[in-house]
């Protein structure tokens, strides 16, 4: 489905009377960016942390502690919980998410228990998850707020946090037809998943150890 500002660029181009030539264009364009892709897939391995954005590999640079504590905190409570209750997948920074045009590797991604079944042994490339997290980084903000926000969306993913580490504050987003609209910003208090269900977490938990390890416990005595 196209977005209205997408249908207004569309409609531009067929006002034009160069439309056929703009559109062969395209077409070959998008075949040399295919074929790209495909290399990219080939020449990628497990040491790498990459990503295809519109037709260009991003190689990301290393990241601050801050970004790692948040990430590997959230995806400790995150993954225990819906392991515990059966809910599906939980994947970070790794997690190849091939969506119509783009491949990215999100920090934390979550899965529901349809999908899921189909992930077996070997598996590497992921369809759009159920809900996103990315945590901010100097050099990928303009991305998880940009490109990586619209194309969440345009492919379903139904929630979508940002996590800002150096602020200590996450910024969770529900799908609303075709775009998101910001529920809430938190610095303190609870946080709840509205797609895994029962998820609910102290924000502090994400960067602060000890509450970290209050949250693991407290899910793991239910």
């Amino acid at each position: 489905m196209l977005l209205a500002s997408e249908e207004h660029q569309i409609a531009a181009i067929l006002e034009s009377p160069s439309a056929p030539l703009l559109a062969n264009r395209l077409m070959i364009a998008l075949e040399e960016e295919k074929k790209r892709r495909e290399k990219f897939y080939h020449d990628i391995d497990d040491d790498m942390k990459v990503e295809f954005i519109n037709g260009e590999i991003i190689v990301h640079s290393p990241v601050k502690k801050e970004h790692t504590d948040a990430t590997g905190f959230l995806y400790k409570i995150l993954d225990t919980y819906v392991r515990i209750h059966a809910l599906g997948y939980v994947g970070y920074e790794k997690v190849l998410t091939a969506l119509t045009r783009n491949d990215y590797e999100p920090d934390v991604v979550f899965f529901g228990v349809e999908k899921a079944a189909h992930f077996k042994k070997g598996h590497w490339k992921y369809p759009a998850p159920d809900f996103v997290v990315e945590v901010l980084s100097d050099g990928t903000e303009h991305r998880d707020r940009g490109i990586k926000f619209n194309d969440y969306a345009a492919h379903g993913v139904a929630e979508y946090w940002i996590i800002d580490p150096q602020d200590e504050t996450i910024e969770q987003y529900f799908l609303d037809g075709e775009v998101y609209k910001l529920h809430l910003k938190l610095s303190e208090g609870p946080i709840r998943s509205k797609v895994v269900e029962g998820f609910a977490i102290e924000v502090k938990a994400v960067f602060e150890e000890e509450l970290n390890l209050a949250e693991l416990r407290r899910i793991l005595e239910k």
